[in-house]
């Protein structure tokens, strides 16, 4: 508990005390958001600095490493100690960082050639490619579960198709993150309320281990926290009028750690529900898209779908409350669900 307090805390430190220096900086060399001339309404947002999850990266990065360091025991008092790193956490380190250096480059690429697109696609799959494939490798060798997931293994094992479920869900939460970053605050706000939602349910698979079969589920809830911490830091600036954005960077690196912890937690399917946010921004596109393509007309005034309720006349805050709102209502759920799932397989000591 102490060491996801840490890590929660520091991070949060951090990313708000040093997303200002950020801020200047890419000021002052220009780096700056690139709005496409469809979405009306936020043109006046061009030039706002962008880049921001480089805080958000750096800042859960070294609080999960500080939160390693003991300083204090009840037994031995003040003390220098290091706890060691364990797979689990080091696992969905991989994922933050790997999936954040392919937001990185796509966000340097979109400022060197100043435009709004990035990485070409091809260029992107194959990052996250390899961050997928190493993830699965890496994962079989520490014995993570290969089988299919809600709350727990549903005893469907994936085989060598882990690799390409392990690259669904990263680059999907990747994407599903990205296309919510679209207005101040709505990525980062519902983002923070998902990973809560993984520091409690990580944790009580540490409380809980011989029930589950997490791996290394106190890492999990670690890393869980330090995510969250570092979000509400960085939303202290995010939110609107938005003095920096996130960019692919953090976006990337926020879909790579939530899909780490779903994959690491066996609660794969439970993403869906936790992070439904994420999934609404994500068929509303793929509808909008379909629709046009098949009926020429489309659905939705615009997509992601937040942006149908800003040209319904919706202020810019009303929109992200309410989605905050509807996040919080998906976290709920997945939390009611996953507890249930836990009652109804749990059998106390001594009964048979």
């Amino acid at each position: 508990m102490i060491r996801m307090l840490a890590a929660g805390t520091l991070a949060f430190g951090l990313a708000i005390f040093t997303t200002p220096y950020l801020i200047g900086l890419l000021r002052r060399r220009q780096i700056g958001q690139f709005i496409q001339e469809e979405v009306t309404g936020h043109h006046h947002k061009q030039g706002t600095p962008t880049m921001g999850g480089l805080v958000i990266v750096g800042a859960v990065l070294a609080a999960y490493l500080l939160a390693h360091v003991r300083v204090w025991s009840p037994i031995g008092g003040f003390t220098l100690q290091l706890i060691p790193l364990r797979g689990g956490g080091l696992l969905a380190m991989l994922a933050l960082v790997g999936m954040g250096l392919i937001g990185f480059l796509d966000d340097f690429v979109k400022f060197t050639r100043r435009r709004s697109l990035g990485l070409r696609k091809g260029a992107k799959f194959a990052g996250q490619l390899v961050v997928a494939a190493g993830f699965a490798w890496a994962a079989g060798e520490m014995g993570v579960k290969t089988e299919l997931s809600f709350a727990r293994p549903l005893g469907i094992d994936l085989g060598v198709l882990f690799v390409v479920w392990v690259l669904l869900m990263l680059t999907g939460a990747a994407n599903g993150v990205n296309l919510a970053d679209g207005i101040d605050g709505l990525a980062a706000g519902s983002a923070t309320l998902v990973f809560g939602a993984y520091t409690i349910i990580t944790f009580w698979q540490f409380r809980n281990r011989s029930f589950y079969t997490a791996l290394d589920p106190l890492e999990l809830a670690t890393a869980s926290a330090a995510m969250t911490g570092g979000l509400l830091g960085f939303l202290w600036w995010n939110a609107a009028p938005a003095k920096i954005f996130m960019g692919d960077v953090g976006s990337h690196s926020i879909g790579g750690l939530m899909a780490a912890l779903a994959l690491l937690s066996n609660t794969h399917l439970l993403l869906l529900l936790i992070g439904g946010i994420y999934v609404a921004e994500t068929v509303s596109v793929i509808l909008q898209v379909a629709s046009f393509r098949l009926l020429r007309r489309r659905i939705f005034r615009m997509a992601p779908i937040h942006h149908h309720f800003e040209l319904l006349g919706w202020p810019e805050t009303t929109v992200v409350v309410r989605f905050w709102i509807l996040a919080g209502i998906g976290v709920a759920l997945g939390l009611g669900l996953f507890y249930a799932d836990f009652l109804s397989g749990f059998v106390p000591e001594g009964v048979q």
